[in-house]
């Protein structure tokens, strides 16, 4: 137990030296196993590791969903859903940030990333609510915020990835994302209402009309059709979440030719963008494996389980507990890696929780449950500082914005997500209601 408080201790030096993530996990995670068997084991681990992921055709979903966001980047569907969604909501104030969030809210329902959803609103939405008078604050907190839905609203690859490590059903995690999904798009309309309803200076009290065209229409179909072969081809039994994710991005690669905006030099982009994307996640993902072998080895998780039933505490109050220290680590590291990290030492603590009677009675619900609500956290810390990758992939974007306008930006959305997460807590059926 102490080598593993060690590891978790140089983890941390080793990400606050800048150290990258997935290169700090393979260090401790491989001197700490060698610390408690031999380094021949410690790199037959990681060796092993690297393979498995590499050659896995289960992880081969992640970089179709991925080439799948990208195709539909490069076809202009979301100028088409921003479009939109401003013709229907452009009479109210703050409409135009409202339409930021649900165009958001439909990206993500075809990208399932929140850094590429937010990096391509920045630029199909920014420029209209400058010109229409914003202050760059609410614009670019709605952008980082609606980005967020990304992770929740399926195909979500984190989804896929707590799915992986907990063997839950992926086409289940799917569906029960759908409604918490949903609600995030209407809390974080609700946090522009009333932050421009506080601060009316911060957005003009209307906007000028602009024009719907058959392109945006069909532009629209297309992500609900789209969104609508996956979900029914796995919840259906059609065909797996990895088939679901070739046909995808098959259909997305179909949609960007006709959209009349591929061409081989964006095309070659995107194949780019997804390998690079894939090739960052893969390494995080062997970092992860040979992290939390160490800890498994270390004892970490039955340490844990003995500590909590030793408490005999209310199961609620244990998930609170795991939330909160979801909400710390969210701070100091990336989300992908808080989950790979810790989902391996929780989840079976979680599964052993007693809830009593209701929809949490059953272990397979209380861990899909478990999934959304971690999730749902993840998106909190994608917008929290320090980290807060969403606010840099915008900083980066809009390279003119000070990081201070936009964290202050994001203060009402994170409210909103706070109040989300209790509702999704003390409300399992919301959830769960749709599986």
């Amino acid at each position: 137990m102490l080598e593993a408080l060690i590891g978790f201790g140089a983890l941390f030096g080793l990400v606050l030296l800048r150290v990258p993530i997935a290169v700090a996990m393979i260090i401790v995670g491989t001197a700490g196993f060698a610390m408690l068997r031999n380094w021949n084991a410690a790199f037959n681990l990681l060796g092993n590791a690297a393979f498995d992921t590499g050659l896995s055709f289960t992880l081969s979903v992640i970089p179709l969903f991925i080439l799948m966001g990208n195709l539909l980047t490069i076809s202009g569907v979301s100028q088409s859903l921003f479009t939109t969604a401003h013709r229907a909501l452009h009479k109210m104030r703050g409409g135009l940030a409202m339409a930021t969030i649900v165009a958001c809210g439909g990206f993500s329902a075809v990208c399932g990333s929140s850094l590429a959803t937010a990096a391509t609103m920045s630029k199909v939405a920014m420029p209209s609510m400058r010109k229409a008078g914003y202050a760059d604050s609410l614009a670019t907190g709605s952008i980082a915020a609606g980005g967020t839905l990304g992770i929740l609203i399926p195909p979500s690859v984190i989804l896929i990835i707590y799915g992986l490590l907990t063997e839950a059903d992926i086409g289940k995690l799917f569906v029960a994302g759908i409604i918490p999904g949903l609600l995030g798009v209407v809390f974080y309309m609700a946090a522009v209402y009333v932050t421009v309803l506080l601060k009316p200076n911060l957005a003009p009290s209307s906007h000028d009309n602009i024009p719907v065209e058959r392109k945006d229409i069909w532009g629209v179909l297309a992500v609900l059709g789209l969104f609508a072969i996956i979900m029914i081809g796995i919840y259906g039994g059609f065909f797996t979440p990895t088939e679901a994710a070739g046909i995808g991005a098959a259909t997305a690669f179909l949609i960007a030719l006709f959209s009349g905006g591929l061409t081989f030099e964006k095309l070659f982009q995107a194949g780019l963008n997804c390998a690079r994307t894939t090739a960052m996640i893969f390494a995080i993902i062997i970092g992860a494996e040979v992290f939390s072998n160490f800890i498994s080895y270390a004892g970490v998780p039955d340490a844990l389980l003995e500590f909590v039933q030793s408490l005999d505490v209310n199961a609620y109050v244990v998930i609170l507990v795991l939330v909160l220290i979801y909400v710390i680590l969210g701070a100091v590291l990336e989300s992908l890696s808080m989950i790979l990290l810790t989902v391996p030492v929780f989840f079976p603590l979680v599964t052993s929780l007693d809830f009593g009677t209701g929809a949490l009675s059953d272990p397979e619900m209380v861990l899909i449950w478990f999934g959304i609500i971690v999730v749902v956290v993840t998106e909190i810390s994608l917008i929290s500082p320090p980290i807060g990758l969403n606010v840099f992939v915008l900083r980066s974007v809009l390279t003119d914005v000070p990081l201070r306008t936009m964290f202050a930006g994001i203060l009402p959305f994170w409210a909103a997500d706070i109040l989300r997460l209790g509702l999704l807590i003390a409300v399992p059926a919301l959830s769960l209601a749709l599986i």
